[in-house]
C-alpha cells in the first residue's frame, strides 16, 4: 500500500470524523447534512470553472455515483429517524469494506495478499466491536433486526458507489470527476429534505449556523476529494477499508470530549482497526 495513499486516506478520515463530531451538536442533523451537500456543490461548481468538466467517458460514472450517493444520503436520513445512530453507522461502515473486497475482486480483478485479507478482517472486526457497544448498552433487549437490515442496505450502497468512483478515477482525472459528481447531488437530496422538513427549517438553519455550515461544506468536499485521489493509484479494497478509520476517530472524539459510555470497548475496537491498517501498510 503506497504511503502517500495512507496519508491521504487518514487525512480524509480525520476530516470526515471531525465534521460528524460537529454534526452531533446539531438539533437538526438532516438539514445540516443537506446544507453540507448544497454548499459542497456550490464550491464544486466554482472549481469546475478552473478545472473544466471531466472527459465524457466519465460522465456516466459521475451520474451513477451521484444517484447512488443520493440514495445513500436519503436512506441514512430515514434510518436515523427510526433507529439508533450508533447502531446503524458502525454496522454500515463496518460491512461496506467486506462487500467492497468482493466487488473489487470481481470487477477490478484486484488480488490481495494474505496479509491484506488479515488486515481487512481486523478493520471490519474492529468497527463491528465499536458498533457492538450499542448492543451491550441495550441491557439485554433484543437488537432491532430491521435496524440491522437497514444498516446492511446502507453498507451495500456505500460499497457500490465506492466501486463506481474507484473505477472512474483509475481511468481518468479524479478532481474534475469528483467536482462534477458533487455539483449534481443537491438536485436529488434537497427536494427530498425540503418536502420532509419544509423550507422554513432550512432557511432558519442557515441564519443560525452560517459559518458552521460553510465549514461542513468545505470539510465534506475536501475529505472526499482526498479519498478519490487515493483510489486513483492504490488498491480500492484497501483504500475503502482504511477510509473507514473515520468511525474510530469519531468514537474516540465522542469518548474523549462528549463523555460517551463504553469508552473502554471502543478503545479496544479502535486498537483492532489500527492493527489492521498497520498489517495492510506492511504486508498489503
Amino acid at each position: 500500500m503506497p504511503i502517500s495513499a495512507l496519508i491521504l486516506l487518514f487525512l480524509s478520515a480525520s476530516m470526515h470524523a471531525t465534521w460528524n463530531f460537529l454534526l452531533k451538536s446539531s438539533d437538526e442533523k438532516y438539514i445540516v447534512m443537506g446544507w453540507q451537500v448544497i454548499l459542497s456543490a456550490i464550491f464544486s461548481l466554482g472549481f469546475l470553472f478552473f478545472t473544466g468538466l471531466p472527459p465524457r467517458s466519465m460522465w456516466g460514472f459521475a451520474v451513477l455515483s451521484m444517484i447512488l450517493e443520493s440514495i445513500y444520503f436519503i436512506l441514512l436520513c430515514s434510518a436515523y429517524s427510526d433507529h439508533d445512530f450508533s447502531l446503524i453507522y458502525p454496522i454500515a461502515r463496518g460491512a461496506a469494506p467486506a462487500l467492497l473486497v468482493l466487488w473489487s475482486a470481481i470487477f477490478l480483478r484486484e488480488h490481495l495478499t494474505v496479509g491484506g485479507y488479515i488486515g481487512l478482517a481486523f478493520i471490519t472486526g474492529g468497527i463491528m466491536v465499536i458498533g457492538a457497544t450499542t448492543l451491550i448498552q441495550s441491557n439485554g433487549e433484543k437488537p432491532h433486526l430491521r435496524g440491522i437490515l437497514t444498516a446492511l442496505s446502507v453498507a451495500f450502497i456505500i460499497s457500490i458507489y465506492t466501486l463506481v468512483d474507484g473505477t472512474a478515477v483509475k481511468n481518468g482525472q479524479a478532481l474534475p470527476y469528483g467536482l462534477f459528481m458533487f455539483s449534481m447531488m443537491p438536485f436529488v437530496t434537497t427536494p427530498y429534505l425540503v418536502q420532509k422538513f419544509g423550507w422554513d427549517h432550512f432557511s432558519e438553519s442557515w441564519r443560525k449556523n452560517r459559518g458552521y455550515l460553510l465549514l461542513g461544506g468545505v470539510l465534506g468536499l475536501v475529505a472526499y476529494m482526498m479519498a478519490l485521489f487515493a483510489y486513483s493509484f492504490a488498491p480500492l479494497s484497501y483504500s475503502g477499508a482504511i477510509r473507514e478509520v473515520s468511525v474510530v476517530i469519531g468514537a474516540f472524539l465522542g469518548w474523549r470530549f462528549l463523555k460517551e459510555e463504553m469508552g473502554g470497548v471502543r478503545v479496544v475496537g479502535s486498537a483492532i482497526v489500527f492493527a489492521g491498517v498497520m498489517v495492510i501498510a506492511i504486508f498489503g
